[in-house]
């Protein structure tokens, strides 16, 4: 048996950003020398970050990714890194073949490259293309038709990318036919609840499968609307794990495996399932006998829950956006309830509680808890807060157009929006929005008023998740002893938009535990009117429900993005027309 030291390097690149994320590789790849690792294996596009979308369509992107890579190469060399094999996910061009109908011009391909001896040594693309939900790569990339087997210290290596381990056939088929002693897939895969456990339940079943231990390098971080949150792993060829790394934080996860020796001469197979077996030695000479450092296994903070995980991905998400798009600080709407109030939280416990700003704009509505609730969340968190009153201006459109009901009721709220706007503007805040999943879905929200704003950190949260979420931070700073963040009446008080007098969100949507139950089946699932009323849901209060979520999907389009944690959010992972006629 071969011993090898494998460093995965779940890192957070920045879309875009090639001479970063190329610094950030050549810094981890020092990391990963100095613990002594034979092989150093970074996430999918790592070079140009993930995903690029329609940027793979632009020749000089992509001219700049394979320029990049190969200056990566050579400056690993002049480093000192030479002679430590990298392996890289870039965006690659596939050579020699002309334009063909139906596929992106220029071919870009999704790419991993190995880099050795200041040169690229090997390149391979990724052979299954994921088109659903978030996912349009048969748009942006052509297909690769190759696994890579690269011979290390006397051990064969295969590589593969994300959807070519989630798939069956291809690559994978091809692995057990190469006789590879591992398989190593580069990641850029998105988080979702109870993402984690299916993820390790691949690897096991792809290790039997193959014959071979299986490494997962996935990276980190927060990019527009989705969430990486690492949770790289490695897996023996019986599927038992053998290291894990931790979430929602950049790591080095270094682990020394027995490998199988490498067969020699090599196999003589050439192809598998339609896939080319392509071979590399880096050395053939396998390491001298060494004691093995004990593996890393992450523990998961929340064996039982996984609402704590969900804060973490929100925080996350909320964080980059912010970093990434180079603001400093962000506004937030503080009206004392209980979705505004997460949000706060949120922002605070990602950005520093200096750098978030509270607002409070009370109308001739507005309760009193509203007022003391949010001036008791802001005291309790440090947050610098400001009251700025909406009715003088309400009451001067009234001078200029006489409204009534729901439309006077959206005139505050847009008040509300254009306030924070201004300030965001004169300021330079990123003004958060504070809107829940269910009540994006339908519709009750108010365009240009509550639906303001750059980012919306709870949008892919149903109701009660934001109420279980709260309830959860509150404990979560108990258990560390310090005072709970969010104020108990804002969690238990009816909620209510305050819109008119005496206003509860009840006297226009059903109980939220019954809506989020529809909602979730509805949206999540597919599942038309029929099948809603064999599930046991009200006919009425089925057709009631459709017919407000089908007809808000123009609200959904203007909403501003927000991080997904869900297997369906309410963005890319469901596009519908808006102009729209079909009844389910």
């Amino acid at each position: 048996m071969a011993q090898l030291r494998i460093a995965l390097a779940q890192v957070n690149p920045v879309v875009g950003d090639l001479e970063g994320n190329c610094r950030l590789v050549v810094e981890t790849a020092h990391e990963a020398a100095v613990a002594g690792a034979h092989l150093a294996v970074f996430p999918e596009m790592v070079v140009t970050g993930y995903p690029v979308e329609d940027l793979a369509l632009r020749n000089s992107f992509v001219s700049a990714s394979v320029k990049a890579v190969h200056a990566l190469a050579a400056r690993l060399a002049e480093e000192g890194l030479g002679e430590l094999p990298v392996v890289v996910g870039f965006l690659n061009r596939r050579e020699g073949v002309g334009a063909r109908f139906g596929q992106p011009a220029g071919a870009p391909q999704n790419s991993a490259a190995l880099l050795h001896g200041g040169e690229v040594r090997l390149t391979s693309a990724k052979h299954h293309l994921p088109n659903y939900g978030v996912f349009d790569e048969f748009r942006n990339f052509v297909p690769g038709d190759t696994l890579p087997v690269v011979r290390v210290r006397g051990a064969d290596i295969a590589f593969a990318i994300c959807e070519d381990l989630w798939q069956e056939g291809g690559p994978v088929t091809a692995v057990r036919a190469a006789r590879a002693g591992m398989l190593i897939t580069l990641n850029g895969s998105p988080y979702e609840r109870a993402k984690d456990d299916v993820r390790l339940e691949l690897c096991q079943r792809r290790a039997r499968e193959t014959g071979a231990a299986v490494g997962y390098v996935n990276m980190t971080g927060g990019q527009d609307e989705l969430v990486f949150e690492g949770d790289s792993l490695i897996v023996d060829a019986d599927g038992e794990l053998v290291a894990r790394a931790p979430q929602f934080t950049d790591a080095l996860l270094v682990t020394d495996l027995r490998l199988p020796d490498a067969p020699d001469p090599a196999p003589e197979a050439a192809e598998a399932d339609g896939i080319r077996i392509v071979r590399h030695t880096v050395s053939a000479r396998p390491v001298a006998p060494y004691d093995p450092e004990p593996p890393l296994v992450a523990p998961r903070p929340d064996p039982l829950s996984d609402t704590g995980e969900v804060y973490r991905a929100l925080v996350t998400g909320l964080r980059d956006y912010v970093r990434k798009n180079g603001f400093r600080s962000v506004l937030v709407a503080l009206s004392g309830g209980i979705d505004s109030a997460l949000t706060a939280t949120i922002a605070v416990d990602a950005l520093g509680a200096e750098n978030v700003h509270g607002l409070l704009l009370p109308s001739k509505y507005s309760s009193d808890h509203s007022i003391t609730d949010a001036e008791e969340l802001a005291a309790r968190q440090g947050v610098r807060t400001r009251t700025l009153a909406v009715q003088p201006v309400v009451d001067a459109f009234g001078d200029a157009v006489a409204l009534d009901g729901l439309a006077a009721e959206n005139l505050q709220a847009r008040v509300r929006g254009t306030l924070l706007m201004s300030l965001s503007n004169q300021e330079g805040h990123l003004v958060l929005a504070t809107g829940n999943k269910s009540e994006l879905a339908t519709g009750y929200s108010t365009l240009y008023g509550d639906s303001v704003g750059g980012y919306a950190p709870i949008k892919d949260c149903w109701k009660t998740l934001v109420w279980e979420l709260s309830e959860w931070r509150n404990a979560q700073a108990r258990a560390e002893g310090a005072a709970p963040p969010i104020p108990e009446n804002s969690i238990t008080k009816p909620p209510s938009a305050e819109l008119r007098p005496d206003q509860l969100d009840t006297d226009s949507l059903p109980d939220y535990d019954l809506l989020d139950t529809l909602l979730d089946a509805y949206i999540g699932t597919d599942k038309g009117l029929r099948e809603l009323v064999h599930d046991g849901f009200d006919p009425a209060l089925v057709e009631r429900v459709i017919r407000l979520v089908d007809r808000a999907e123009y609200k959904r389009r203007q909403y501003p993005p927000g991080p997904k944690i869900s297997s369906r959010n309410l963005g890319r992972d469901r596009r519908l027309p808006i102009t729209n006629r079909w009844t389910p």
